[in-house]
């Protein structure tokens, strides 16, 4: 059974960091691809940041780039997401999901399991 939670988020104030996490159970976390996506009101979802198995390589949307980062924490089976600098236009539900190689970057087909999501609120 395959359970991903994400935590880490929050309401803060333009400018300041949040990382959030993704506890991954039920697999190994290196043999998939992993990403965050995020859904702000009236939206529709979008890739954040991914990164592949083995963390060899990782992409970011243009929004982000820059001032988010993902990585992986193999030996607590956690991914994170390194949000800084953040924004107002950064408010929305972060979500953690895993997926095949396929997937990558952000081809949400590709990616079966999802989290529950994470409310990141910037003002």
């Amino acid at each position: 059974h395959v359970q991903l939670v994400e935590s880490g988020g929050g309401s803060v104030q333009a400018g300041v960091s949040l990382r959030l996490s993704c506890a991954v159970s039920g697999y190994r976390l290196s043999r998939y691809c992993m990403g965050w996506f995020r859904q702000a009101p009236g939206k529709e979802r979008e890739g954040v940041a991914s990164i592949r198995p083995g963390a060899t390589t990782t992409a970011y949307a243009s929004s982000v780039r820059g001032r988010f980062s993902i990585s992986l924490d193999t030996a607590k089976n956690t991914v994170f997401l390194q949000m800084n600098s953040l924004k107002p236009e950064d408010t929305a539900t972060y979500y953690c999901a895993a997926g095949t190689s396929t997937g990558f970057p952000f081809r949400e087909s590709a990616y079966p399991y999802w989290g529950q999501g994470t409310q990141v609120t910037v003002s």
